[in-house]
């Protein structure tokens, strides 16, 4: 039997995720927004990665859709909306959803997972975790920049759906530590911020020592954060998350010749935030660096850090932005 995957918020990450499963040969439905639509009608759905893998499919061939409504057909829900749009979801979910269908969470942030248990508390939800980005490119392709597998929260109801993943170029690794994972990726999305306010491509700006300093600043304050709450985070990149700060901080010539995965980077690859920022979208920062801020609130200390790049891409939400150099911007760090 025919097994439905239905992606509720089909955006950039959504869409690749579904374009790639229904590739494979799965029976997926999107379902986003009327921009993403007409792109695909434009240009088709195109998906590009590092390893030069493409997937091509007409647009009329993609199965996108504006109306909740064919939640009711899902088997297997994605979640792949903007943090902020997570209690939102949950409604839909709630109102047209069959409601024995699992969702995965492939969320940015922490505590998506909580809201999504709190306000559908017959439901099975599982938290999972993308650590590459996709960037749109001007010709109409969904390209993915940066490498990782994602990371599922164990369940034995995601068995049946992992060969499927696995054949889509996308396995799901399954862990039971799954707080820990979400914190060690989003130690690495603190960068999110930076990358927006430069203006520049990820692999540009990390190629900079100031803009690592102040990368290293953030988390040194968000490690700090953690440890108080006696919570470890997991590797989830190349470098284990407590030699990060020291490795950021070197000259640029020997990071370069150490951290070379790290700059295994597609130089058309930018942070979400930028893209965000760019179209006058809301951004996520709240559910990044405003987490580690919360963290620190909820043991009576201070994240100054963490609480000035929020102010700041705030500013630029507001149309009040700056670009900022990485020696600036390190300066303006230090003085918070």
């Amino acid at each position: 039997m025919t097994r439905r995957l239905v992606v509720l918020g089909s955006g950039s990450i959504g869409t690749y995720v579904g374009g790639a499963l229904l590739d494979a040969g799965a029976d997926v439905v999107l379902i986003g927004r009327e921009r993403m639509r007409q792109r695909l009608l434009q240009h088709g759905l195109m998906l590009s990665d590092m390893q030069q893998r493409e997937v091509r499919l007409a647009g009329s061939d993609v199965p996108y859709h504006l109306d909740p409504h064919v939640l009711a057909s899902a088997d297997l829900i994605l979640l792949t909306v903007k943090s902020s749009d997570t209690a939102a979801a949950a409604g839909l979910i709630l109102q047209h959803a069959n409601p024995v269908a699992p969702v995965l969470s492939l969320q940015n942030g922490i505590g998506n997972v909580v809201t999504l248990r709190q306000l559908l508390p017959d439901r099975e939800v599982l938290g999972g975790m993308v650590p590459f980005n996709v960037v749109q490119t001007d010709d109409g392709r969904l390209h993915r920049g940066t490498q990782g597998e994602l990371m599922v929260e164990a369940s034995p109801l995601l068995a049946a759906w992992l060969p499927l993943f696995a054949s889509a170029h996308l396995p799901l690794i399954e862990r039971t530590d799954f707080l820990e994972v979400q914190w060690g990726k989003l130690l690495l999305n603190l960068n999110n911020p930076l990358n927006a306010l430069s203006g520049l491509p990820l692999k540009t700006q990390l190629s900079q020592r100031a803009w690592r300093s102040c990368l290293a600043l953030l988390i040194d304050e968000a490690l700090a954060m953690l440890d108080a709450a006696g919570i470890a985070p997991v590797q989830v990149a190349a470098i284990p998350p407590r030699r990060l700060p020291l490795l950021l901080r070197l000259p640029d010539w020997l990071f370069k010749r150490i951290a070379a995965k790290m700059l295994r980077i597609d130089p058309e690859a930018r942070s979400s935030m930028w893209e965000d920022l760019q179209a006058g979208r809301q951004t996520e920062i709240a559910y990044l660096n405003g987490a580690v801020v919360a963290l620190a609130a909820s043991l009576g200390r201070a994240a100054p850090a963490n609480r000035l790049l929020v102010e700041l891409v705030r500013e630029a939400e507001n149309g009040a932005a700056r670009q900022w150099d990485g020696i600036a911007l390190l300066q303006a760090l230090h003085r918070a």
